[in-house]
């Protein structure tokens, strides 16, 4: 039979968008369905997406060379994808590590090794000179600094995918602005139903994020951990601007892992606020429904975990001292293989691209590359780090 389409994407994300885009240049008849962000959030009773924010950090420091390569290839295109859509949504400012002498060396080790490999420049800053470097921060005497300076700073998803989507679109991409709830291998065909409507195609890359086992997209579930995560929002008036107005990204490794956190820099928000963010990683409720997810998405996080920030940001940013503060909810997949999935399910003709494990908001373009090749030659190879990327279901 005749299909409608020859790829579908499900999945308007950073990674689904980005695999769009890529696919427009290597085939034609392509679909991307997802919807557009919520009006109103706290009202909203679909699916969400973790991209709905204005900044998130990117870099090639890290100390796994398949994360460190993919982080790489998608910023070397970053100002091409700005430059072919008119949007920006890269700010090279840097980002700096910021860790203990004696704590996180393994680490450190391993990520100055894959820099050297991706030729990316590392600048390491003695601990009597990182205070001086960076006195936004107040850290122990004996902290080190890892600075890159090049190929690092934030990123605005939003503006990303408005970027992704808007060249899938010029390349002939149909964009379908609607939730798809099932995905059916018929046979010869797939077919996915979107607000009660059908359509068919080849294949199916499934690339729903943290919801891509919350509605019956995929022949199995794949073994992945939704959990939540809450970020805290400093607003920032011109006092505090003076101190942080040139601030790097920064990412500061405590002695224990719960004191790790990430820290954005002042960033202007749509309701014209500007906003200094911060995160971490510790948080361990796990959402395993769709109602959960939803009622996750509408509240303001958690009030412990905010509370929990808010103690290290002042410790480490005096100057936030008096600022009023927010908090607002997010969530990270995270995978047993500790690197996102890109393969086929139980059927040849569906895929699956998720499981950002908390870092792939940088590497979304590469990540999206390799499920446009996936789909169109149905195997991701070596130089790929296939292997690597195989789903483990559930």
């Amino acid at each position: 039979m005749a299909v409608d389409f020859r790829f579908i994407i499900i999945g308007r994300g950073m990674m689904g968008a980005a695999a769009a885009r890529h696919l427009s240049a290597m085939a034609d008849g392509i679909a991307l369905i997802g919807p557009r962000e919520p009006a109103e959030r706290k009202s909203h009773d679909g699916v969400f997406a973790s991209h709905y924010d204005e900044a998130r950090i990117t870099r090639t420091f890290d100390g796994n060379l398949a994360w460190g390569s993919f982080a790489a290839r998608a910023l070397d295109r970053y100002r091409a994808i700005e430059a072919k859509s008119g949007i920006s949504f890269f700010s090279e400012v840097g980002c700096l590590f910021a860790a203990p002498e004696k704590s996180e060396q393994d680490y450190i080790d391993r990520a100055l090794t894959v820099s050297r490999t991706l030729g990316s420049e590392i600048e390491t800053i003695a601990p009597s000179q990182l205070p001086v470097r960076f006195p936004f921060l107040a850290v122990d005497p004996d902290f080190r600094g890892y600075f890159e300076c090049k190929r690092a700073g934030y990123i605005n998803p939003r503006a990303l995918v408005r970027a992704q989507a808007k060249l899938a679109e010029q390349g002939g991409v149909t964009l379908v602005e609607a939730t798809a709830t099932s995905v059916r291998d018929a046979g010869a065909h797939v077919e996915v139903t979107v607000d009660g409507r059908r359509y068919s195609a080849e294949r199916v890359l499934v690339a729903a994020g943290g919801f891509s086992n919350f509605h019956a997209l995929l022949p199995r579930p794949v073994d992945t951990r939704v959990m939540a995560r809450t970020v805290v929002f400093y607003e920032i008036g011109e006092r505090e601007m003076a101190v942080f107005g040139d601030m790097p990204s920064t990412i500061v490794l405590g002695e224990r892992e719960e004191d790790h956190i990430y820290i954005l820099p002042p960033v202007r928000y749509p309701d014209g606020k500007i906003y200094l963010k911060l995160g971490g990683d510790t948080e361990t409720l796990s959402i395993d429904r769709l109602e959960d997810a939803g009622a996750w998405f509408r509240s303001d996080g958690s009030a412990a975990e905010r509370d929990h920030l808010c103690r290290i940001a002042l410790q480490l940013m005096p100057a936030l001292a008096g600022c009023p503060v927010t908090s607002g909810p997010c969530v990270a997949t995270f995978t047993p293989t500790g690197y996102p999935y890109a393969g086929f399910t139980q059927s040849p003709r569906i895929a699956v691209l998720t499981g950002g494990n908390f870092v792939a908001a940088k590497s979304s373009d590469e990540l999206g590359r390799l499920g446009a090749v996936l789909l169109t030659e149905g195997v991701l190879g070596e130089a790929d780090f296939g292997g690597e990327l195989t789903p483990v279901f559930a």
